[in-house]
């Protein structure tokens, strides 16, 4: 499918407004960022980016944005955090070290990592891990997330077929917006 099409002979700015990542933005997209994905090869930042903002959208059309946000993952590191304001808890799943980023006169945040989650097998897998990751945390309505990563509760692997579910979800919606003439 990849091969044929148009998406390989431009270079679409995908347009994330600033409910996305907290700030407008483009992500410009390169041909080696989906034929890294189509050949199941170690993504980019970018490939999660356009992920991110395809969650976005589902959750705009189902009214659930304040409740999950988004950080740019052209920051230095992968990581993905879970905040829920109500309690006042923040759920850490990544290889990066926490930091205290405590200001005077704030309660200290709760850390809690969610060490239950599936392991890759390697580094290839990473970002497709983290677009799986984002997606099952969304598409449960109850968030029950902190259940089923819970220490003790360790998933296996994901199946390659389940990562791959994602990556067509990204494809889909980048055709999309390619025939849409919107980038």
């Amino acid at each position: 499918m990849w091969k044929r099409h148009s998406c390989l002979r431009i270079r679409p700015a995908i347009y994330n407004d600033k409910e996305v990542f907290g700030r407008e933005r483009d992500t410009f997209l390169l041909p080696e960022d989906i034929t890294q994905l189509a050949g199941m090869e170690e993504i980019g930042a970018t490939v999660v980016a356009v992920y991110m903002r395809y969650l976005h959208d589902v959750l705009k059309q189902a009214n659930m944005c304040s409740m999950v946000g988004f950080i740019d993952p052209a920051t230095p590191s992968l990581v993905l955090l879970i905040v829920r304001q109500r309690e006042e808890t923040v759920y850490f799943s990544g290889s990066s070290a926490r930091k205290s980023c405590g200001r005077a006169g704030r309660k200290s945040v709760i850390w809690k990592t969610l060490s239950g989650t599936p392991k890759q097998p390697s580094n290839v897998e990473c970002g497709y891990y983290v677009m799986r990751f984002m997606r099952d945390i969304i598409m449960d309505p109850s968030l029950a997330f902190e259940k089923k990563y819970a220490k003790g509760n360790q998933e296996a692997p994901y199946p390659k077929k389940q990562l791959m579910k994602s990556g067509m979800k990204w494809a889909e919606f980048v055709c999309q917006i390619i025939e849409q003439g919107n980038y």
